[in-house]
């Protein structure tokens, strides 16, 4: 810029010097030389004005003092420079993740055919309740029926005025649980427990004595810590010859989480051993009587009272606890597996009524606890839903043709149908899940890629969490299953509308397995009668007494009385984590025929937890009456 000004000062220099020359007359000759400073001096200013100016004057202006001649054709227009032109965007985008693509709905019109072969609607729920009702009555005559509808000889459930302390025992598999339940008459309970492993060597033992001996030694073990006066007090009475007092022995109910075939309230014959135990001495003995004996050589203050399936226990704890003035009609089961056991008229279970070698039972009350094991039901497929996926599940599962309701229902199997729909979408060319032409298609501007060892192309590989998560996620561009598919299943970058496809069919999979439910339900309160008639006796009932229940809030259903109200107790990671699983259910109720929209409001759900516990204790109160058993 100085050396445009130094340029600019020689011209006018030499325009001085050429006026100066063309002016003959010694007069002009000082005037001359007077212009000429002045002009210098113009022109000095002038340069020091373009040189502080220049940064700031347009780009055109400037380039016509250095390249370019001003003239009509090339006039100075006040512009920005040239600059390199900014090349199109591939994608609209903001600064975040997740931001709105033009989708294409391809692939949601895709899981839609899916999820619609998942469809179980009014009409055939109401074929599956005539059919649950015709083998319900079926197992109630005869043995080896599709539902077995097991005899408990649990004649009666609580109504949560019972007092007392109980103990309860749990060998469910590698641990073994121990726990004292002191029931305080207002529906509420206190509960002492302690756990232990079952050392290996002992689920492979050569005789039954060496784990029942452990069993016992760890009950003895839990009484000395939780119960030491008690306990000690029984000892030195014992020592001294005296007799144990009735009242001071625990009666104990033994949760036994094996096959049994139960032939008396505290006396169960095992058929076969499960989950890693082996010792084939124990087969088709007593288990209550093998415990029994054990507890007695070491002289401890308690009687096997009750032999406890976990369903029982679930109904009756749900029973103690449900607020109001009614009896616990059916403990169910939604979880890992399912089950149901619902109170029955003794009179309609003819196959224990006539059966000569059946064991005591109190018939009082003209009703018992019957364990339906209804995950069994319809294995011939008369009316359960049966597609593409429910056959490749069932053939390729450990048990192929049994459990078929189980397999439609239940949280060890939804995960699997769903990963099979899913990888059936994966394998058709012509669907785009997780699948993206290029990075401009995704919305987190990424390409969709699956790992090689993702859980997705492996037998079980989803579990049915995934549905849970799926079925409540709210955020926007369903972002936190987007998450769980990156981090758990080795899914990154799935799309906004992958992660539709997705919800749109495990929805599909979790309503079905909660209108299947239904189907349970719905019989079940049906072949009560209890729409009609009185609700079931409780343990109170049995002596004539008919006890208020305490201050308790009722949970019942707005207009509905108390007195009609039909407690339903469950239990379960679907019912208790699931979203919309009971208003599933509640739907499903309302369109069967016999049921309708007035008794869908008579039927109340609620949580029932620790049944083999709890539900143990109970029992073993129920059964207190029954002498101990004897190998």
């Amino acid at each position: 810029m100085a050396c445009r000004a130094l340029y600019l000062a020689s011209l006018s220099s030499s325009f001085s010097s050429s006026i100066s020359s063309s002016s003959s007359p010694q007069s002009h000759q000082t005037r001359s030389k007077a212009l000429q400073h002045l002009f210098s001096v113009l022109v000095i200013l002038l340069a020091l004005a373009v040189q502080f100016l220049a940064p700031r004057l347009p780009f055109q202006i400037l380039q016509s003092f250095t390249s370019k001649q001003i003239s009509l054709r090339n006039p100075i227009v006040f512009t920005s420079p040239p600059t390199c032109p900014k090349p199109p965007p591939l994608f609209e985008s903001s600064s975040t993740f997740y931001t709105d693509t033009e989708r294409s709905m391809a692939l949601a019109e895709q899981a839609k055919k899916v999820a619609a072969e998942f469809d179980f609607p009014k009409e055939n729920v109401n074929k599956a309740v005539k059919e649950f009702l015709r083998e319900m009555s079926e197992g109630l005559e005869k043995d080896g029926t599709e539902l077995s509808q097991i005899p408990t000889y649990v004649t009666a459930v609580p109504n949560g005025t019972e007092k007392g302390l109980y103990m309860a025992v749990d060998l469910g598999g590698t641990n073994f649980r121990v726990c004292s339940i002191q029931l305080h008459g207002n529906t509420t309970f206190s509960l002492t427990q302690s756990k232990v492993a079952i050392p290996r060597e002992l689920m492979v033992a050569k005789t039954s004595k060496e784990l029942f001996s452990f069993l016992a030694k760890q009950i003895e073990a839990f009484l000395k810590t939780h119960h030491e006066e008690h306990y000690f007090h029984h000892i030195r009475r014992r020592n001294t010859g005296g007799q144990t007092k009735e009242e001071e022995i625990f009666n104990l109910g033994f949760t036994f989480s094996f096959p049994v075939q139960q032939v008396g309230i505290n006396k169960g014959m095992l058929m076969r051993w499960t989950k890693g135990f082996d010792i084939p001495d124990a087969i088709g003995k007593d288990v209550c009587a093998l415990l029994q004996v054990e507890i007695d050589e070491l002289n401890l203050p308690v009687r096997v009272a009750a032999l406890v399936n976990d369903t029982v226990g679930t109904l009756m704890a749900r029973s103690y606890t449900s607020p109001g003035k009614t009896g616990t009609l059916l403990g169910s089961i939604f979880g890992t597996g399912t089950n149901g056991a619902y109170v029955e008229k003794l009179d309609k279970i003819t196959k224990l009524v006539n059966k000569k070698d059946a064991g005591n039972y109190d018939n009082s009350t003209g009703e018992m606890v019957v364990n339906t094991e209804w995950g069994s039901f319809d294995n011939s497929l008369r009316t359960l839903p049966n597609t593409a996926y429910d056959i490749e599940l069932d053939e390729k599962s450990v048990n192929p043709g049994i459990q078929m309701f189980e397999k439609r229902i239940s949280g060890m199997f939804l995960g699997e149908i769903l990963r099979l729909a899913l990888v059936k979408l994966l394998h058709d060319p012509k669907v785009s899940l997780f699948k993206d032409e290029n990075s401009a298609t995704n919305d987190i501007s990424s390409t969709t890629t699956i790992a090689v060892d993702s859980p997705i192309w492996k037998q079980w590989g989803i579990d049915t969490s995934l549905l849970s998560i799926c079925a409540g996620d709210d955020s926007h561009g369903l972002r936190i299953t987007r998450q769980t598919l990156d981090k758990d299943y080795g899914i990154s970058a799935a799309s906004a509308e992958d992660a539709e496809a997705v919800k749109i069919i495990a929805g599909a999979v979790g309503k079905r397995a909660a209108r299947l439910a239904a189907v349970a339900i719905a019989a079940v309160v049906l072949q009560s009668g209890r729409l009609d008639t009185a609700n079931p006796a409780t343990t109170e009932q049995k002596e004539n007494i008919s006890p208020p229940r305490g201050n308790v809030q009722s949970e019942g259903r707005g207009e509905v009385r108390e007195e009609d109200v039909i407690d339903i107790g469950v239990d379960g990671s679907l019912v208790e984590f699931y979203p919309d699983f009971e208003e599933h259910i509640r739907a499903a109720l309302r369109e069967v025929e016999q049921i309708g929209e007035q008794g869908e409001k008579r039927v109340r759900i609620g949580i029932a937890k620790d049944g083999s516990g709890v539900g143990a204790a109970l029992i073993a109160l129920v059964a207190g009456k029954v002498a101990s058993p004897q190998q």
